[in-house]
């Protein structure tokens, strides 16, 4: 792969690595220092982390820096999900599993788009910054998040609980990057309205099952961070959820969402390849439920 990949590709594939070898100091500290306290494990894992910035401040130029920095901040936060899941209390571990898809998804937005479309990239390509309600939306879920963890934390221990969210996140991620992977360099996080000389409409391969599946895939990634399996408390009390009111308002604002952005985008895409484009939308439904699209009247 390191060889596909264009300076800022290979960047952040390395600063991600580096991220993620505090698994290994964790892990060293037991295995070489014989040391059995895990707050010390997490303190040598933190030294790590900030010493590793250090050398990036010192080593990089400022625009690499931007890169390198986001790259190994989510390799890091990757290896604290699977440390969560592997040493905190059962109620807490689905926190750990939200984690990690967190992490994967927003490198592998970057990561994606050094693939595909290189000439696209941006330190924004890790859509981490995508905009105020993206942070907001993730501050609420992880408030309701430890609110049900103190005073339910019954609603957190099912397994299948995060193996249901776990399966619907890892499907929706694999279809969006296999769709980014598909449009290739028509590919971009951003709407373009000017039509270049290497735009093509897509339509093989998943486009050929639905108009936008990167979309469909972002939806169902964004509520399956919320979903859960059917599980009970011993009052019998039947829950469907873990975050049952961010899967509500989850659902709603990504709807919303990606009905406007596809609103915006196919006004575009049938100003860019006109007949074509129609013919395409009566062949192929958006992928989303209730969402047809922008529509030309006959």
């Amino acid at each position: 792969m390191a060889i596909m990949l264009c300076y800022e590709g290979r960047l952040s594939l390395y600063c991600f690595l580096g991220g993620m070898a505090s698994l290994l100091v964790f892990y060293g500290a037991e295995a070489f220092l014989h040391e059995e306290s895990i707050w010390t494990k997490v303190a040598l894992s933190v030294g790590y982390y900030i010493s590793l910035n250090v050398i990036i401040r010192i080593r990089y130029n400022p625009r690499d820096y931007q890169i390198a920095v986001r790259a190994a901040f989510l390799g890091t936060v990757l290896s604290a999900g699977i440390v969560v899941v592997l040493y905190a209390q059962e109620q807490y571990k689905s926190f750990g599993i939200y984690a990690t898809l967190m992490a994967l998804f927003h490198y592998t937005e970057y990561l994606g788009i050094a693939i595909c479309n290189p000439k696209t990239l941006s330190p924004d390509s890790f859509i981490l910054n995508h905009s105020i309600h993206y942070g907001l939306a993730a501050a609420a879920s992880w408030i309701e998040y430890f609110v049900e963890v103190h005073y339910f934390p019954e609603m957190k221990t099912y397994k299948s609980v995060w193996i249901a969210g776990l399966l619907l996140c890892l499907a929706g991620e694999s279809l969006r990057k296999v769709a980014m992977i598909t449009a290739s360099k028509n590919f971009s996080h951003i709407v373009q309205f000017e039509r270049h000389n290497e735009h093509e409409l897509v339509t093989h391969g998943v486009y050929g099952w639905m108009r936008h599946p990167s979309y469909v895939g972002w939806f169902y990634w964004s509520i399956g961070t919320q979903v859960d399996d059917t599980a009970k408390f011993e009052n019998h009390l039947s829950i469907t959820l873990a975050n049952p009111v961010c899967f509500v308002i989850y659902a709603i604002a990504s709807w919303k969402f990606f009905h406007d952005r596809i609103l915006m985008e196919e006004i575009t895409l049938l100003n860019f390849f006109g007949e074509e484009y129609i013919q395409y939308q009566e062949r192929v439904p958006s992928g989303l439920p209730y969402i047809s699209g922008f529509r030309v009247e006959p």
